[in-house]
């Protein structure tokens, strides 16, 4: 669909624009010439506020607006509303996140719950201003109500640090995968290498945070996948994480990806019990072995069962099982069987994620070789999996919504009561400091600066030094800040 937009010359508004339309019409491309759509938008005064007009043929619609806060943001979501409501009476569709096309919807709940709002008072802005549908603000509040039962001190832990170690190795590459990761055998050569040089970077940066006495609330063990690695080198990071940075009686949590089941091993499990890790992920993504075969997944689905069971034998307390919805082939019969064979597991975690056509992957660059669900069995799938979570006593605990995510839906994390993961709340909030280790681990700051390690494996073995100075410097740079903000509240 190609929309030509008049009357807007702001280029932010112009880009919320283009997002907009991508959800509700299938590859929308703002464009000057060759339209198949003209929106029309105008705007006029009023005392302390703005009302925006649209009209697209014979549909038209108005927006008023008061200022209440940033004259900018009121006018561009005026804008976003009229160009919503116009879409919305000529498709008859209402999207039921309205404008909330953000990753972290959450986050504005958050900061209005912080601020004393009441839930009924930020449901009623929230609703009006984003468009967000009752269905889906009962859903954002139930999820931030949770994690502030899960951490009591959420919005207490600026001074704290959480970990993420990224170790970039997989069996295979999946297909809808853009992260920082390879296929073991093709790079074998280059794990040792890696090793050495993350805990390297761990013995740097761990320094700085011994001499701040910076405490580490959480520490998460990802990639790719963390036991993609020998039990011997899986081993020395973790001596390195615990020597330099904290251990297991110093931290609320530490987790373990184990995702891929072809990577788990005896050793490798008692190993993560023996250092007092309780959470870890494995994770089907579906039952169905000829879609995993399909998305390059060379495990069978009885793997994911047999070291489920292994975990759970030598009394792993919390495993993550994650499903995708929507993977190629797969609608929602298929999806019932899979919720089946999760339902006869019962893991303490469940992340049900949508799938998001990301830019770099290989479903998306070949998407053309692929069946995939409709939207509308997409949202049906949705609401089987709200159906489940609740007839299985999954509470959802946090959320994330991704661009180009099918059916314009979100990824939800579930848990049973008393198996959230810190980590992710922390983590998908922004509550704080997130130290970012290894190939293409982020690092991010509460002061809005992030530290990006490189994505490439040599550049990272030649460039580590570089990444932990930039860390200690942008860390001392949110300590001075913190406590400017601090001295100025007193």
């Amino acid at each position: 669909m190609k929309i030509k937009i008049n009357g807007v010359d702001e280029a932010l508004i112009l880009k919320d624009i283009s997002v907009l339309s991508q959800t509700y019409f299938n590859q929308a491309a703002l464009v000057e010439e060759g339209e198949d759509l003209t929106a029309n938008f105008k705007e006029e005064a009023i005392p302390g506020g703005i009302v925006v007009y649209g009209e697209i043929g014979d549909y038209k619609q108005s927006v008023e607006r008061l200022y209440e806060g940033d004259p900018q943001k009121t006018k561009k979501f005026a804008y976003l509303a009229c160009y919503a409501k116009v879409l919305e009476e000529m498709t008859g569709v209402a999207q039921s996140w309205g404008l909330l096309n953000g990753m972290r919807p959450t986050k504005l709940v958050h900061s209005m719950k912080k601020s004393g709002q009441s839930d009924e008072a930020v449901k009623n802005f929230m609703e009006k201003e984003y468009l967000a549908s009752p269905e889906k603000m009962d859903l954002l509040l139930e999820v931030a109500n949770r994690q502030l039962e899960v951490i009591p001190d959420l919005y207490q832990l600026e001074k704290e640090v959480s970990v993420y170690l990224g170790i970039p190795f997989c069996p295979t590459r999946c297909a809808y995968c853009t992260f920082a990761a390879y296929a073991y055998e093709p790079f074998k050569k280059w794990v040792e290498p890696f090793v050495e040089t993350l805990i390297k970077e761990i013995e740097g940066v761990g320094k700085y945070i011994s001499k701040q006495k910076i405490p580490v609330t959480s520490i998460y063990f990802g990639g790719g996948t963390a036991t993609s690695l020998s039990a011997d080198q899986l081993k020395r990071v973790m001596d390195a994480v615990y020597k330099n940075l904290a251990n297991d009686q110093q931290v609320r949590e530490i987790t373990m990806e184990a995702g891929r089941p072809d990577t788990i091993t005896v050793e490798k499990l008692q190993l993560i019990k023996d250092y007092g890790i309780k959470r870890i992920s494995i994770n089907p993504q579906t039952y169905h072995q000829k879609t995993l075969d399909t998305i390059g997944r060379h495990h069978t689905v009885q793997d994911i069962i047999d070291k489920y069971e292994m975990a759970k034998e030598l009394e792993i307390e919390n495993i993550n099982m994650d499903l995708i919805v929507g993977l190629p082939g797969e609608g929602p019969k298929d999806l019932a069987y899979s919720l089946e064979q999760t339902a006869k597991l019962q893991p303490e975690s469940l992340t049900v994620h949508m799938l998001a056509y990301k830019r770099k992957s290989k479903l998306t660059q070949e998407r053309g070789l692929y069946t995939t669900a409709t939207k509308e069995e997409i949202q049906e799938m949705g609401r089987m999996t709200y159906a489940f979570a609740r007839k299985n006593k999954y509470v959802p605990y946090y959320l994330y919504r991704q661009k180009n995510i099918s059916g314009n839906m979100e990824n939800i994390g579930y848990s049973k009561a008393g198996h959230e993961s810190i980590y992710n709340i922390l983590m998908m909030e922004e509550a704080q400091n997130v130290l970012g280790f290894g190939v293409g681990a982020s690092s991010k700051f509460l002061i809005g600066t992030s530290v990006h390690n490189p994505r490439d494996i040599k550049t990272y073995l030649d460039t580590y030094e570089n990444y932990i100075e930039k860390k200690i410097q942008t860390l001392d740079e949110t300590l001075l800040a913190q406590a400017e903000a601090f001295a100025k509240s007193e």
